[in-house]
């Protein structure tokens, strides 16, 4: 098990005393390693078994939130748990997209369309509030950034979609939802004394700074971060979620 550092350590601790607590969490690159192919992102041995066992305690509920629709994300995860299901950055939350929304998620895929079939390697997915252009799969790296940057200044430039860059990635909502809205919401709905949220990516910073004093937020990785705290890799995502099955049960 990857080693904690005390003060995380000693956080957790802490946290793990107050209620109803929240734990939350991101799922690809934190509860599942990054793969080029997205629903192959199975998740990490055994943390299915760990969420589990945290969402059992009482006064304790965990969510997944996720940059992807909630059918995707609970088809790739295999999760079966009684967890708390929030996607496509917090825009699925009280249910689908209506019609008029998702006809302009689907104008703006066919803006996207032919820009990603130009670049060898690129993909573009379409979600349930947005469509994503993927270049982690472009062998030239300069043209997989002049593609991102052609979709931003061109499709992606329309005043009424929000912009959500990741790691290789730019994702185009139709909605102005973030993850750290989603867990405002969701924290005042369960009464929530304390929360915990882990996260990798860039759309993981709404979600770090939407948490008050006191809160646990953990930045999985390199880069800057409004996180409080740092582990480096899933071994450390891993040791986390033991701390905190270890602190429940004491």
């Amino acid at each position: 098990m990857s080693a904690l550092d005390g003060e995380l350590a000693a956080a957790l601790d802490e946290l793990s005393r107050r209620r109803p607590l929240l734990l939350a969490s991101d799922y690809d690159g934190v509860l599942a390693r990054l793969r080029d192919d997205p629903s192959a992102a199975v998740p990490e041995p055994g943390i299915g078994d760990l969420l589990t066992r945290l969402a059992a305690v009482d006064g304790v509920t965990v969510a997944l939130v996720s940059g992807r629709g909630v059918d995707d994300l609970q088809r790739t995860s295999g999760f079966t748990g009684p967890f708390r299901w929030i996607g496509s950055h917090g825009a699925e939350f009280d249910g689908p997209l209506t019609g008029e929304l998702a006809v302009r998620r689907d104008e703006l895929a066919a803006a996207l369309a032919p820009l990603v079939a130009a670049v060898p390697g690129a993909r573009l997915e379409v979600k349930p509030v947005s469509a994503a252009v993927h270049v982690r799969t472009v062998a030239d790296l300069d043209a997989g950034q002049r593609l991102l940057d052609e979709a931003a200044a061109g499709p992606g430039s329309s005043p009424d979609l929000t912009a959500k860059p990741g790691k290789n990635v730019l994702e185009l909502a139709v909605t102005d939802a973030d993850k750290g809205s989603a867990l405002v919401r969701l924290r005042a709905e369960l009464g929530a004394d304390g929360v915990l949220y882990l996260g990798d990516d860039v759309t993981d910073e709404d979600a770090f700074r939407a948490l008050r004093p006191g809160d646990v937020s953990v930045k999985v990785g390199d880069g800057d971060t409004a996180a409080r705290h740092r582990v480096g890799d899933l071994a450390g995502v891993r040791a986390v979620l033991e701390r905190l099955v270890t602190a429940l049960r004491a």
